[in-house]
């Protein structure tokens, strides 16, 4: 038996927003309740709901930009630089630029709908 696990087939998860979501490890690749990894790419002028996440998220953008407003703050990330959001914490995550951002989310616990928390728009 091996040691180690090598993600040749994330799973992409469905969306409607342009946005392109294909977790590595998580609890819909293998059952890991305790982290998720998922490379996403988000179009120009995409953005999400308000929401209060119960869970740390990690994000380093590979390319482009992505804004986040963090309690009221705005912040705006480019490539190579990284942020920790702290569970609990109300967030709104969006693409408001002309070019596509790329980017790693690590959560942790895993991600999951039911611990998102999305405000009503």
């Amino acid at each position: 038996m091996k040691n180690y696990i090598i993600q040749n087939s994330p799973f992409v998860v469905p969306t409607n927003d342009g946005k392109s979501i294909k977790e590595h490890f998580g609890l819909t690749t293998d059952g890991n309740s305790n982290i998720s990894i998922a490379h996403m790419k988000a179009p120009a002028g995409w953005k999400e709901p308000f929401q209060t996440p119960e869970f740390d998220e990690f994000t380093f953008i590979i390319k482009g930009r992505k804004q986040f407003i963090i309690e009221g703050e705005t912040i705006v990330l480019e490539a190579g630089q990284s942020i920790k959001i702290n569970k609990n914490t109300r967030v709104q995550y969006s693409n408001p630029f002309t070019e596509p951002c790329e980017y790693i989310a690590i959560c942790t616990p895993a991600f999951s709908m039911d611990l998102v928390n999305r405000e009503a728009e």
